[in-house]
């Protein structure tokens, strides 16, 4: 859940809105990640996503940063939009999928924002519209959730409406909150770190899931291996990788096509991005494209990703 500064609007008219789904669409395309469900609200908005080829963080990050610059110059604003980080948590598909696919899609209709089933079900703001179909939305993952409620593309929709509608006199739902979303403040590192009182119980307040799925979790958490460290900084990285593909490091600036160009940027981005962990913008600037521009070529760099990784390991 990301939420507007103050609790202000993060979202003044439709162009807003427009612009939020196209960049999240944008990244679903570029990430892999998935997206199960979504609804906008006035002052935030909600997201039930599987993580694709990067972590989530850095996939918030550019949707985000990208959103609230696009913001502040459609709104003559500056500062900041969104309130500190995104709230994030960790959910157990069974039994809390489809439950939560109802809970986020029913947040407008809780909210007022829309006044009856009817209008969610041809909303253009939440996730719900595009499951039974009446907005399309290519990029959203529905035939999984779909999938789940019948043999048939009819009968899916009809079920899967009514187990929205059935929802409905259940209002707000605490067992689907994870214990009060406590702001993951240091990601992956700040659930390994659990240590003490009730923070360390099964009860872990960055997991929604049952004991023996919390407890496994925070298990791969601790035996996951530390991520590499930088030993190249931006610009030895590009000559190094420049130099493997037989180009002039000027060459990479602006919206060349060729392919050692674009071999070179793939390269590079993957290196940065990928095994590195560094956000987008700072390479992005380097190389006078925008950062969306960066995600795409570190996932072509993926292809050849061992290429790259053992041009590091000669160059250390």
């Amino acid at each position: 859940m990301v939420r507007g500064i103050e609790r202000r609007r993060i979202f003044q008219d439709d162009t807003d809105r427009a612009d939020f789904v196209g960049r999240l669409a944008s990244l679903v395309t570029a990430t892999g990640v998935t997206v199960s469900a979504w609804a906008f609200l006035p002052n935030h908005a909600h997201l039930l996503v599987r993580r694709g080829r990067r972590p989530l963080g850095r996939v918030m990050r550019s949707l985000l940063t990208g959103y609230a610059g696009a913001f502040n110059r459609r709104h003559h604003r500056v500062g900041h939009l969104f309130q500190n980080r995104y709230k994030s948590i960790v959910v157990e598909e069974e039994p809390y999928l489809l439950e939560l696919v109802r809970y986020l899609h029913l947040n407008p209709l809780r909210a007022k924002v829309v006044p009856d089933l009817r209008r969610l079900d041809r909303s253009p703001w939440t996730g719900h519209s595009a499951l039974l179909g009446t907005v399309p939305r290519p990029w959203q993952a529905t035939q999984p959730i779909r999938a789940q409620f019948g043999p048939s593309p009819r009968r899916a929709r009809r079920a899967s409406r009514a187990f929205v509608a059935a929802g409905i006199p259940r209002g707000r739902r605490a067992d689907l909150q994870g214990g009060g979303l406590l702001r993951s403040l240091g990601g992956w590192a700040a659930v390994a770190a659990l240590r003490r009182g009730r923070e360390a119980s099964a009860g872990d307040e960055r997991i929604l899931g049952g004991r023996e799925f919390v407890e496994a979790l925070r298990r791969t958490v601790a035996e996951r291996p530390a991520p590499p460290r930088p030993r190249l900084a931006l610009p030895a990285l590009v000559t190094a990788v420049c130099r493997a593909v037989g180009l002039a490091p000027d060459r990479l600036v602006g919206g060349g096509r060729r392919t050692p160009v674009q071999q070179a940027r793939a390269g590079i981005a993957s290196l940065w991005v990928d095994v590195y962990g560094h956000p987008a913008r700072p390479l992005a600037a380097s190389l006078g494209v925008q950062p969306a521009a960066v995600l795409k070529a570190a996932h072509r760099g993926a292809q050849e990703a061992a290429r790259w990784r053992g041009l590091l390991a000669v160059k250390r």
